[in-house]
């Protein structure tokens, strides 16, 4: 399939300025999700203090502001995001954490921005590399600003089964509003394929591929708090549907999502979702 990558990149910048506010608002309830899964990309990248570090795609300043609290006042951090609205509060989290001398937040896309060639000793991306129109072009540009012998981690969702908490709501509003899937590529679960991933990895220079799978456990108090969830951190095509809608409809529709979700309800109401993220890393 070819997509016009322009278009498609100035609809993520769009989606993720427009939901920055909803995932201020909900930042902790991501994060303590989330935390292990920067904590583990950091040691798979084997950073250190003092390492110089690249974040791709950092969204809410993550994994940047683990590593920085790891590369320490020797080291430094480069966080990149394609929305500026993300990057504003992810430089409000560095200044409350103390960390604003060690990260250096830029807006920015990977597969085109200009990077210092050999250079960093460690990447990161967490949840960004799914959302690439050409995954190969930012993967060459992430490997050539590395120094000889670094590692790049990141983490993408495993396939949609597996991720809960992204395919129940979206394909009830597909249903709900009779909305044809969009496509694989690029989205939330176009990385799901191990052999795909190795792949963009190989043609891109990596060696020493290695993969594992860690679980992360999305909590809620209530099915109608995961709704309010969703809605207000939900990424372009989420918002695009949902914008076509009447206000009588969108009710409707979210009332759907809250039905659809009481079955991960226990006892007294709360929703766990265990959802599978795929971490890998490799070397130059």
């Amino acid at each position: 399939m070819t997509i016009d990558s322009k278009r498609w990149k100035d609809e993520v910048r769009q989606g993720y300025d427009n939901a920055a506010a909803g995932w201020q608002k909900w930042w902790k309830t991501i994060e303590t999700a989330t935390e292990k899964v920067s904590k583990r990309l950091v040691e798979l990248a084997q950073i250190k203090q003092g390492s110089n570090v690249l974040d791709i795609a950092t969204g809410l300043g993550e994994p940047a502001l683990t590593a920085a609290k790891q590369v320490g006042k020797t080291g430094k951090v480069i966080a990149l995001d394609i929305s500026s609205q993300m990057l504003s509060f992810a430089k409000e989290r560095a200044r409350t954490s103390g960390l604003q001398d060690v990260v250096e937040f830029k807006e920015g896309d990977v597969e085109t921005i200009d990077l210092p060639s050999s250079t960093f000793d460690a990447a990161l991306c967490r949840w960004g590399l799914m959302f690439l129109p050409n995954p190969k072009a930012g993967l060459s540009n992430i490997y050539d600003s590395l120094v000889k012998g670094a590692h790049f981690a990141a983490a993408v969702w495993a396939t949609p089964e597996k991720v809960p908490f992204i395919s129940v709501p979206m394909n009830i509003v597909l249903k709900e509003t009779n909305t044809l899937p969009p496509p694989i590529t690029p989205g939330p679960f176009s990385m799901s394929d191990e052999n795909n991933l190795k792949n963009v990895f190989e043609e891109s220079g990596f060696i020493d591929h290695v993969i594992e799978r860690i679980n992360v456990f999305s909590k809620f108090d209530s099915p109608d708090e995961f709704t309010t969830f969703t809605i207000e951190h939900g990424g372009p095509t989420l918002r695009k549907i949902l914008a076509r809608q009447t206000n009588e409809r969108r009710e409707q529709i979210l009332n759907a999502i809250s039905k659809g979700t009481e079955k991960y309800a226990d006892s007294t109401g709360k929703i766990t979702f265990q959802n599978e993220a795929i971490l890998t890393v490799a070397s130059k």
